[in-house]
């Protein structure tokens, strides 16, 4: 990870970034959508993840997050990058009716070839690149620029119409999919 990007503190709301190798919009079904969502779950439930915002796009995902203390977020990105990579692809290379199933698994293959991976396939890219969101000005850009990704990208009209996001958490009184925690900035 570059020096740039660093945890500053655990116990610090931290905008944080993954991406499928390549771009490749692998991410673009939901049961694969599914896969990080239980992947979250077991990390909130089991890994001191608080999760603050997020967002699964069709090729990365977006995320505030912050830990309880005695854990890091560095530990949780690792665990949650490493069994969604493998379960993802399994899933892909499982799916009969993935049409892209052949390209993106020789995409995963090469590229953990290529990266020296010590696993016969990557599928997201090293970094997450942290961002401290130490200020209350900072995180409601980043809270900002998360949820209005589906608008940006023509996925839905409004961000809380997005399924696979934390905007209905913060744009309606319903809860979504996954447990946030709120911050008092």
């Amino acid at each position: 990870m570059s020096s740039v990007y660093k945890v500053s503190d655990d116990q610090t709301p931290h905008f944080v970034t993954s991406t499928v190798v390549g771009w490749v919009d692998a991410l673009s079904r939901e049961w694969y959508k599914e896969i990080i969502c239980d992947s979250l779950k077991h990390c909130i439930e089991k890994k001191g993840l608080l999760l603050h915002a997020w967002v699964i796009m069709p090729n990365h995902i977006h995320m505030i997050i912050s830990c309880d203390k005695g854990y890091n977020i560095g530990g949780v990105m690792r665990d949650m990058k490493k069994f969604t990579s493998k379960k993802i692809v399994d899933a892909i290379a499982e799916n009969g009716q993935e049409s892209r199933r052949t390209w993106m698994l020789n995409m995963f293959g090469y590229t953990g070839r290529a990266t020296g991976s010590t696993e016969e396939s990557q599928f997201w890219q090293h970094e997450y690149h942290p961002v401290a969101l130490d200020n209350a000005e900072k995180f409601m850009q980043r809270l900002n620029y998360l949820h209005e990704n589906p608008v940006r990208a023509g996925i839905v009209w409004r961000p809380e119409e997005y399924k696979y996001s934390s905007a209905i958490d913060y744009y309606t009184a319903l809860p979504g999919l996954l447990p946030i925690v709120h911050v008092d900035l």
